[in-house]
């Protein structure tokens, strides 16, 4: 069946934007990607990436080589348009809107009648209003969803992304998606844009309940990760194995406790609770208990490495991963960069960071952090803390290595052992 969208923007080209833009552009439909980041904008124009992301690379390379996918940063004029930015907090985990804000009123400026515009960004409750009341102020001459309901000119929704970095490629198409239009009329008009390249279901709602579906989603994820990392703590005052632990318990055919680690990170898990407990903090209750022990495991591991250090003079302490989770190279709201800083900045020695995903060290670490392979820093280290399970770390024969020196906050030498 012919779309009726000719031509698709995409707002925001990172882990999101971009992967999304390839994907609708391999089925032929003329995609705009839209950036404030120049030489994103220049690598995607040149056929390369500027993220890291299985199979994305050569799927950018085909649709710009075919015409079909372009960058600018600037917004032009499209039928419909997928604004997929930032959302961070502020400070006192108040959700910072600009980003949505500026991408609306940039959208604005070039809509014309009949248009669809789609939020994916993880938001609060109520954004998706917010922007048709943004693009309203700057487009006076046309109507929105809440002045003229279902026969608006311009059609608001949103769809919040749910897919897993390392397989975003294979998730935009496979998973199902949660459309909620500010109207019927906007909800099935989304959801005929969305079946141009999704394979999984696209079910429709209202804009509140999707916003509130993505939000409670990561919570309940953030929820039971931290029931593993309280568990954690609980077995280190108690001297039990937690990996051996979760391992056993989990042989029950009703308990699937997750993996504990250093914290959590990425932009969803790490924010998106904090979004509930905003809108509604007296009733959030377990879900802000669990933001709180989830941000306050770093801590935990920091501890940790100051007692390995206590009777070593300026040992060499090696932080194996940067990263939020395995094989990426997103560094957001990434716990295993915040322990790596702390300790950089406690001046108890000297630090070496191995992240085989990156070339370059954050400006946070550029100046007190050295970034190693990892064979030399396993040579040089007097201390050895595993923050992140990159299938690198995986493969080492740690046996030779004394165990006693080692902080393994992602249960890498349990797995060894287990598996021996």
């Amino acid at each position: 069946m012919k779309s009726e969208f000719k031509s698709v923007s995409m707002i925001g080209l990172g882990y999101i934007g971009l992967p999304t833009a390839a994907v609708i552009a391999s089925r032929g439909v003329e995609v705009i990607g839209v950036d404030v980041n120049v030489h994103a904008v220049e690598t995607i124009n040149s056929g390369r990436i500027h993220i890291v992301e299985p199979d994305l690379d050569a799927l950018v390379h085909e649709v710009v080589r075919q015409g079909k996918l372009r960058a600018t940063t600037q917004a032009e004029r499209a039928d419909a348009y997928l604004i997929a930015v930032p959302t961070p907090f502020k400070d006192g985990h108040k959700p910072d809107l600009d980003y949505v804000e500026a991408a609306a009123r940039s959208v604005a400026k070039v809509l014309k009648k009949g248009d669809l515009v789609i939020l994916e960004s993880t938001s609060p409750v109520g954004t998706t209003e917010q922007l048709a009341a943004w693009m309203a102020e700057e487009r006076p001459d046309l109507s929105f969803p809440q002045q003229a309901g279902g026969s608006a000119d311009i059609n608001v929704a949103y769809c919040p992304e749910r897919v897993l970095p390392g397989k975003v490629i294979q998730e935009l198409v496979e998973n199902d998606r949660v459309i909620g239009g500010m109207t019927e009329t906007c909800a099935k008009r989304a959801q005929s844009l969305y079946r141009i390249f999704v394979r999984g279901e696209c079910l429709i709602t209202n804009a509140r309940t999707a916003e509130m579906c993505k939000l409670t989603e990561n919570s309940f994820r953030d929820v039971n990760i931290a029931f593993a990392n309280e568990l954690s703590l609980i077995c280190d005052e108690l001297n039990i194995n937690v990996w051996d632990l979760v391992r056993l318990a989990n042989r029950h055919p009703r308990v699937n406790i997750l993996q504990p680690g250093p914290g959590v990170g990425g932009h969803c898990i790490a924010v998106d609770p904090w979004f509930i407990v905003d809108s509604a903090p007296d009733s959030a209750r377990i879900i802000r208990t669990a933001r709180l022990v989830n941000d306050s495991k770093p801590e935990f591991v920091i501890g940790k490495v100051l007692d390995a250090a206590r009777n070593l003079s300026n040992p060499v302490i090696a932080c194996l991963g940067l990263a939020f989770k395995p094989d990426i190279d997103d560094l957001r709201e990434s716990p295993a960069l915040e322990i790596t800083k702390v300790l950089a900045e406690k001046g108890l020695g000297r630090i070496i960071a191995v992240e085989p995903n990156i070339d370059t060290l954050p400006a946070a670490l550029s100046s007190q952090v050295e970034l190693m392979d990892l064979e030399e820093a396993c040579v040089l280290a007097d201390i050895i803390v595993i923050l992140v399970d990159h299938r690198q770390f995986l493969q080492v024969d740690w046996s030779g290595i004394d165990r006693s020196v080692i902080v393994d906050t992602k249960g890498v030498l349990s797995r060894k052992s287990s598996a021996a």
